[in-house]
């Protein structure tokens, strides 16, 4: 997939077909929508493209407005947007900076300079509830007329739903904000998941006898937070079976290395002696959050830190040993 920001780049494109949105979490009904935009690309002979934003709009809104609590929860990183929209086999991706310029732009406008001249958009598909331009005026009836008159196909999808509830990101944060990873998990279609490089902290973990993988969250307001059970991504040919922290740190000082941006820190249960005491540093990994043990809490102390830690250790090992007595009858029945 060819990932582009900005529509100035001779690369993009001279023509597509089209879907536009945010994309937060890229979950199952982003998927149907893309499996059917590439389906309508193939017949076109043309290329399969999102329209994406950075940042999210209400993020934007919500800091020009000084209301910063307003800006929705992030799901994912853009690392992990664009990686999933590459999963799901797209051609190119185009990531639009959402500043004012673009904030103030009418519907036709926006038609004209971005979906026109720009992508060169021969079909676009949108969502039932799809609006855009300033003041979110512009519709799908009003996207459907211009493209009759200026020569693009508009189509809409109905909204997608899971046993009966509507897959949305609002509905993805609304079950990791909750905790429920396994509902959460249905809404994505796979485990909840977060990558990124390995970075240096403080180095605490190692004191403390359980070293981390420390992956920063770019947002400042991830949809999860709390301490997971989880399994780590890219190190070993196996996932390796950890348990993570996503939040502030709220035992440490906020004034530490990571200057109190969100992190996720993972110390994986076993850690592979193959791999060196620094074998993470620099590598690209993928976390996926299996199950939440609690809320981050804050410790009186490195003592109680230490025995917090622990406990949460033993409940992870606790959990993996639950799901291998749950996994073995069914292998066993599917070798008769």
């Amino acid at each position: 997939m060819k990932v582009f920001r900005g529509l100035q780049h001779p690369g993009i494109a001279g023509a597509c077909a089209l879907t536009i949105g945010n994309f937060d979490g890229v979950h199952r009904g982003h998927q149907a929508m893309i499996a059917l935009l590439r389906g309508e690309a193939a017949q076109r002979g043309i290329d399969s493209c999102v329209l994406t934003f950075e940042p999210h709009p209400r993020d934007y809104f919500a800091a020009a407005s000084a209301t910063r609590d307003l800006a929705p929860a992030r799901v994912g990183t853009l690392r992990d947007k664009l990686t999933e929209l590459a999963h799901c086999g797209i051609d190119q991706a185009v990531v639009l900076p959402f500043a004012a310029r673009l904030a103030a732009q009418s519907p036709q406008q926006f038609i004209d300079s971005v979906l026109v001249r720009g992508l060169g958009a021969k079909l676009v598909l949108v969502g039932d509830d799809f609006r855009f331009g300033a003041r979110r005026a512009g519709d799908y009836p009003m996207l459907d007329a211009a493209g009759l008159k200026q020569g693009f196909d508009v189509a809409r999808m109905n909204s997608y739903q899971v046993h009966g509830l509507r897959v949305s990101s609002s509905a993805v944060r609304q079950a990791l904000a909750d905790g429920r990873l396994d509902d959460a998990a249905q809404l994505l279609g796979h485990p909840y998941r977060i990558s990124g490089h390995v970075v240096h902290g403080r180095k605490l973990g190692r004191a403390l006898g359980c070293p981390t993988l420390n992956l920063r969250f770019v947002h400042w307001k991830p949809a999860a937070s709390g301490i997971f059970v989880v399994q780590v991504h890219g190190l070993t040919p196996r996932p390796l079976a950890g348990v993570a922290n996503l939040g502030v740190r709220p035992s440490l000082d906020a004034a530490d290395i990571n200057r109190g941006q969100v992190l996720l820190e993972t110390h994986c249960l076993d850690w592979p002696s193959a791999l060196g005491a620094d074998g993470g540093y620099a590598k690209i990994i993928r976390v996926e959050l299996l199950h939440k043990l609690h809320d981050e809490r804050k410790y009186d102390g490195l003592d109680a830190l230490r025995r917090g830690i622990a406990q949460d250790c033993e409940d992870a090992r606790d959990y993996f040993a639950a799901r291998q007595t749950e996994i073995q009858p069914q292998r066993t029945r599917d070798r008769i």
